[in-house]
């Protein structure tokens, strides 16, 4: 389990530490662990993988291959256009995946709780059993302790998105526009309306200040039912997969549950999985939310979702699912190993 961590030695792994640590230190690092561990695999996981998240927003948005997006954002607008927008997701992601693996962390345990009450069979006792694979009991208890974090942290999360979803897609925007009014004025025609917005004026908070005179404090919350939707089911798939996978990789084999090849597998695959699941979803978030920060104070149609017709599995698909694999892969990867690292931390006399 995320929460879980083997004691392979006294002192194996304590050398991550570029210092000596006192008591308190290492106290406070066994009680925050789960925290320390989410927040620096965050920052490291998202800054690796945003360019393939800037690829796929704007795929998304112009129905364009990967090939020639990356080549016309690198042409019009340089290398640092892959990482525009990088810092709010930044912040955001290590908050989010923060604070959402605590509450998975107290959720879960509150559902083995229930369950154990209501059937008389440890969720968590059954998934930590050597020899034990995936059941209807581990399934409930993942999924829906996923499915609670999921549903909280999407009203943290909205906001970051929405700006770091401006950021990626104005450069574009711009170029779209002037191109549009040049070509009017040499076919001697009126040049088209300008945008609703100065697409000459980003940033996140000017966005955000942006949104919040447009249509109030909601603004920050455009497109939030979707986003809710995608992250409550999106969530409680991911744990799901993790978790499952893992044991299967794992336990189920007599293999250490936190083992490097069962953590890098199971979280690439949690990755792929969750995202093929709910991608129609994501996809419809974007183009609400693209139209909503062009149209001004204008109402903007919320576009429907279909599963299973072909174009809600429109470009984009296979670079967010590559973008998800590789971040929950150094994700994860990183959690278990800092996890282990505090794990085996001693506290002892001769730290105080």
């Amino acid at each position: 389990m995320p929460d879980e961590g083997s004691n392979t030695g006294p002192n194996r792994g304590s050398s991550i530490f570029a210092i000596h640590l006192n008591k308190d230190a290492k106290l406070f690092a066994k009680k925050y662990r789960t925290e320390i561990s989410a927040s620096t695999s965050s920052v490291l996981s998202t800054f690796v993988a945003f360019p393939l998240d800037f690829a796929k927003s704007r795929m998304q948005s112009y129905d364009s291959t990967f090939t020639s997006t990356v080549r016309d954002a690198y042409k019009a607008e340089g290398l640092r256009a892959f990482w525009r927008g990088v810092l709010p997701p930044m912040i955001s992601v290590t908050v989010v995946r923060t604070i959402s693996f605590s509450l998975y962390q107290r959720a879960k345990y509150a559902a083995d709780k229930s369950i154990t009450k209501l059937t008389g069979k440890s969720p968590l006792a059954l998934a930590n059993a050597p020899n034990s694979y995936p059941n209807l009991y581990t399934l409930s208890c993942f999924g829906s302790a996923g499915a609670v974090a999921g549903a909280f942290i999407t009203t943290i999360s909205c906001p970051f998105e929405l700006t770091k979803l401006n950021e990626q897609l104005a450069g574009k925007m711009l170029r779209e526009a002037n191109l549009a009014k040049e070509a009017a004025l040499k076919a001697g025609k009126p040049p088209p309306p300008p945008p609703a917005v100065d697409l000459h004026k980003t940033g996140s908070l000017h966005t955000a200040r942006r949104l919040i005179n447009e249509r109030g404090i909601s603004g920050l919350y455009s497109g939030y039912r979707l986003h809710l939707l995608r992250d409550t089911i999106g969530t409680a798939i991911y744990f799901m997969t993790y978790e499952s996978a893992k044991q299967l990789l794992a336990n189920a084999r007599g293999r250490e549950p936190t083992s490097p090849y069962a953590v890098v597998v199971a979280g690439g695959l949690c990755g792929i999985v969750s995202w093929a699941c709910i991608y129609p979803v994501d996809v419809a978030k974007t183009l609400y939310q693209k139209a909503l920060l062009t149209a001004g104070a204008e109402k903007v149609v919320r576009p429907p979702i279909q599963f299973f017709a072909f174009g809600s599995y429109r470009a984009g698909l296979g670079v967010s699912v590559l973008r998800s694999c590789v971040v929950n892969m150094i994700f994860f990867s990183n959690f278990e190993m800092m996890k282990k690292r505090i794990n085996v931390l001693d506290v002892d006399k001769d730290d105080e």
